[in-house]
């Protein structure tokens, strides 16, 4: 039975949908990034990230971005935090693990009564109705003819069923993630022990 996800989402631009370590995609829209070739589309359930890969031309493959990669800063991040611990507060979801790093976002959480896919869209859109309104948005003035700002999300998300086994892996492998990066450990008041 499943317990719960391990369910990572990231900033527009982290993972390309042609990254040579593969993706989530099937698809590429833009024909400036289809020149460094098509979408790589995986089954994979381990993550990728430490796959050897080319990072140089997937570095170059982000240059051909409509706009530049977003990288969340301090405040940004923060806001974003809050925004996923009042959510899940809202529909009464326990969050295990939480990291908020510059481009990507991890969470491990219980199982909530609505699909996850459905969770990440609402997540999403309330973290971005609340950096608006904070006025930090990282596209906060590029705004379309219709109103509509620039997406700062990617679509889609990672997600993985978690078993009661699974979870506490999933939990050290969250909190390890800013300390792999370099950052501080991250502490959400929202967060709570698994009890198992």
């Amino acid at each position: 039975m499943i317990t719960g996800y391990h369910i990572i989402f990231s900033a527009y631009g982290f993972w390309l949908p042609n990254d040579p370590r593969g993706s989530w995609s099937e698809f590429i829209g833009s024909w400036e990034l289809l020149r460094y070739g098509a979408a790589t589309k995986t089954i994979e359930r381990k993550s990728l990230t430490y796959r050897e890969h080319d990072r140089s031309s997937r570095l170059e493959a982000k240059k051909s971005l409509q706009r530049p990669a977003v990288m969340f800063s301090g405040i940004q991040a923060h806001t974003i935090a809050l925004s996923i611990g009042e959510y899940f507060r809202k529909i009464e979801t326990p969050v295990w693990a939480c990291a908020v790093l510059p481009d990507h976002i991890h969470l491990v959480t219980g199982r909530p009564s609505v699909k996850i896919e459905s969770v990440v869209i609402q997540l999403k859109g309330n973290a971005t109705e609340k950096l608006v309104s904070a006025g930090i948005h990282p596209f906060q003035s590029e705004v379309d003819a219709k109103g509509r700002r620039s997406k700062c999300f990617s679509r889609g998300e990672w997600k993985v069923y978690l078993h009661r086994a699974d979870v506490p892996f999933a939990i050290r492998y969250v909190e390890q993630n800013p300390e792999k990066e370099g950052k501080r450990h991250q502490r959400w008041s929202f967060v709570v022990p698994y009890d198992g």
